[in-house]
């Protein structure tokens, strides 16, 4: 093992710098860095899971923007305006799910707008900063949402979580991941089960490579072991994040989270959402309404080179499911513990 995780996303340089981000769909045999120059490659990046988590995306995003954007060569600020909203909705094409990725073009979009009378120049390097701020600021949350969540797990707890939400599926830190770091970083003594997370194996990959990088004491199990895991007693707490929270307190995570909270109830186990106010979409009423990205069959079929289903077998594969806000517990975010999770809740923690 190396000395630690890279930083999963960096700008290097000014404005005609590069980004530089881990590919994540070669962990952990291998830990390659890609050097992002471009909008067509972030776009690409973003698509094929290179970099994933929300809030990993919404700051890959913003770099995005201003790769686009800075090669723009409108003369005057309406030509570049139009550049700066093709460049927007071409990275929002990207994936559909994740709202951080909306967050964030719709951030970089009004930044550039209080910039106006400036020049184009000056738009183009306050779009980088703003980038920047985007990603100095979600490092700040992470660790914010650490401490709050921490103060929910006990000394000696066993945590079960699904997928990755850690320092790879964000500027730093991690969300549900970060509660564990957090928890570690006081002393608590914990054990984590963490779930394969079936197809891409983003919890085998990423998730036991992080904690184990950490040194906290981990347990990789297949997806379907979770119940026995839990009637075993080896669970306390299961903590999640969230690609996308409704205004209702629905929650929308990799696929299998659902699953997982109904069996958490059943055994009377508190179910946890960690996430940043960025990632509760208060313009989406309920679950129901969250765009559900299907990935290609090929991940099912022949994962990771290996066929491993008969050709021309049918495949359904939704990348995400969405837990009902009865089954949290609570949701963890920078400004607080929202529980119960209803709807008045969640308006009042997030709204400012």
């Amino acid at each position: 093992m190396s000395d630690g995780p890279a930083p999963t996303i960096t700008w290097k340089g000014g404005l005609d710098g590069r980004c530089e981000l881990i590919d994540q769909t070669l962990l952990p045999s291998e830990v390659v860095i890609l050097d992002v120059k471009d909008v067509e490659t972030m776009w690409d990046a973003i698509k094929r899971l290179a970099i994933r988590g929300a809030p990993a995306i919404g700051v890959a995003a913003a770099y995005g923007v201003v790769l686009g954007i800075r090669r723009s060569g409108a003369a005057d600020e309406a030509g570049f305006g139009v550049d700066l909203n093709k460049t927007c909705d071409y990275l929002a094409s990207s994936r559909p799910t994740a709202v951080n990725l909306f967050w964030a073009l719709d951030r970089m979009k009004a930044h550039a707008s209080t910039l106006t009378g400036g020049g184009v120049e000056r738009i183009k390097q306050g779009l980088l900063d703003e980038a920047r701020a985007i990603e100095a600021q979600d490092r700040a949350i992470c660790h914010k949402l650490g401490e709050i969540g921490a103060a929910l797990v006990e000394d000696g707890d066993g945590l079960l979580t699904h997928c990755n939400a850690g320092a790879l599926a964000t500027a730093e830190y991690g969300t549900a991941l970060a509660v564990m770091f957090e928890s570690q970083a006081q002393g608590k003594k914990i054990s984590v089960y963490a779930g394969e997370t079936r197809p891409l194996l983003q919890g085998a990959r990423l998730t036991t490579w992080e904690l184990m990088h950490a040194g906290i004491d981990v347990t990789l199990i297949c997806d379907s072991m979770a119940a026995q895991v839990m009637k075993e007693g080896r669970v306390q707490r299961v903590f999640v994040g969230a690609d996308r929270v409704a205004r209702n307190g629905d929650a929308c995570n990799k696929i299998g989270t659902y699953s997982l909270a109904v069996l958490a109830k059943e055994h009377e186990i508190p179910f946890y959402v960690v996430a940043p106010c960025s990632t509760i979409d208060l313009q989406t009423s309920t679950g129901e309404q969250i765009p559900i990205e299907e990935r290609p069959s090929e991940e099912i079929t022949e994962g990771f080179g290996k066929r491993t289903a008969p050709e021309g077998a049918k495949v359904y594969s939704p990348a995400f499911d969405v837990t009902p806000a009865a089954y949290l517990s609570g949701i963890v975010t920078e400004k607080g513990l929202i529980s119960p999770v209803t709807e008045d809740e969640v308006v009042r923690v997030v709204t400012p």
